[in-house]
Formats: C-alpha cells, sequence, structure tokens
C-alpha cells in the first residue's frame, strides 16, 4: 500500500481541486472516470489531516449565465451554477472543517480555471506556510493546468498526484502533463 505520509513534509499543502457532481459521471460536464479519484485523494486528505498539514478544496461556483457558458459565448456548458446540487462536493469526497474552501468562477466579467485567479489563496499559503502543494482534482486539462501554472508563476512548488487527477480529453491531458513538467512541476 502507498504511504502519502513519506512524501507530505512540513512547508507542504495538499489542492484537492474542482471534485464536484457537475465534473463527475451524470454531472453537466462530466470529466471521465472523475469519481474514480475520490479514493486517493480522501487517503492524501486523511495522511494531510494527520500530519497538520494544510488541506485547500477549490470549487467552481458559477452565477447563473456565467460568461464562461456557451450562451454567453463562452467554451462550457452551464455547471456548478450556484447553490444547485452540481456545484456541490461530491458526497464521497471526504470533507472536513480543517479543510479551506476557496471559490472561484464568481466574477461576471471572466472565468477563473485557477484557483489562484483573483482568489486571494497566494496569501493564504503564504500566511499558511505552504512552499510545495500536492494537486488532486479535475480536470487535469483545465483547471488543474490553469493552477499549477499560475502556481509556478508565484513560486509555489508543485506536484501533481497524477493518480488523483483525471483530464477531459486524454489528449490534451498529456500535453498538459508535458507543458507542467516544463514550468517545473513534479508529477507523482
Amino acid at each position: 500500500m502507498f504511504d502519502q505520509t513519506q512524501h507530505l513534509q512540513k512547508g507542504d499543502g495538499l489542492l484537492i481541486v474542482d471534485v464536484q457532481w457537475d465534473f463527475c459521471p451524470g454531472g453537466l460536464l462530466p470529466v471521465p472516470d472523475g469519481d474514480r479519484i475520490i479514493t486517493v485523494i480522501n487517503q492524501w486528505t486523511e495522511a494531510a489531516l494527520q500530519k497538520a498539514i494544510p488541506v485547500y478544496a477549490s470549487r467552481d461556483w458559477h452565477p447563473v449565465h456565467h460568461i464562461s457558458f456557451k450562451e454567453r459565448g463562452g467554451e462550457w456548458p452551464p455547471h456548478c451554477i450556484q447553490d444547485t446540487d452540481g456545484a456541490q462536493f461530491h458526497p464521497d469526497l471526504y470533507m472536513d472543517r480543517r479543510i479551506m474552501v476557496i471559490t472561484k468562477g464568481v466574477r461576471l466579467d471572466k472565468d477563473q480555471n485557477s484557483v489562484f485567479d483573483d482568489t486571494g489563496f497566494n496569501v493564504q499559503l503564504e500566511f499558511d506556510g505552504v512552499r510545495r502543494l500536492w494537486v488532486t482534482g479535475l480536470a487535469l486539462d483545465v483547471c488543474i493546468l490553469a493552477s499549477v501554472m499560475d502556481g509556478r508563476r508565484l513560486g509555489v512548488e508543485m506536484a501533481i498526484i497524477q493518480e488523483a487527477t483525471r483530464p477531459i480529453d486524454a489528449e490534451k491531458g498529456r500535453r498538459a502533463l508535458e507543458e507542467m513538467i516544463k514550468a517545473g512541476a513534479t508529477v507523482l
């Protein structure tokens, strides 16, 4: 059995990106096998919390008729609309009051794929003393890619837990991994 605790150290944080109903099978914008990563994420979450490593969970939280939706000229069908079932974290995802929720995708003038985009997340990481983020969640080729690239630009070490993420498109996922590695991220 894999031991997450051997990887988690002081100065680390764990980021769970957008493991919400709408991004899992049966949702409005499902990532293939998006729900199959939850067990691995839960193992990492429990290990992190046991070692007092900060855990963060981002969520898309779009207003109705968000600018990222096709009806407004955006790329995506409506998804993760505020206060709907689809915007809730998947019920199998382990959530705890110690996990800080980072809300994104609320701006009316732009999409926020990255957890760092106008959320203040980088300030929270500084406050928590986090220098390296272990990254899990959905989708590898969209929100994880944007978050990892922004994190690297801000000087945060980024480590992607590959078995705890899935892409919307396999080929785009492969290219996203290459791009993140080129930017200095590591892949476990």
